[in-house]
């Protein structure tokens, strides 16, 4: 039996693992780390078809907050 672990979804437990800690016992290299894990989930993403759709949800987001704030 083979087993396969998508990195990506390995990160995104490892993420939400991390942030279930108390912010009280966090320092500052340990906030680092975790930046440094996002940043490389959302690499990791971003050439699927779920982090094209994060993308195309995000730009409209953007497109109709920057529409509301001009008159």
């Amino acid at each position: 039996m083979l087993l396969t672990i998508n990195v990506a979804v390995l990160l995104a437990v490892i993420i939400v693992v991390r942030l279930m800690r108390r912010t009280e016992a966090r320092s500052r290299s340990d906030e680092k780390m975790t930046v440094v894990i996002v940043l490389i989930f959302g690499v990791l993403i971003a050439p699927t078809a779920f982090g094209q759709g994060i993308l195309n949800v995000v730009g409209q987001l953007a497109e109709g907050l920057a529409q509301s704030g001009s008159p």
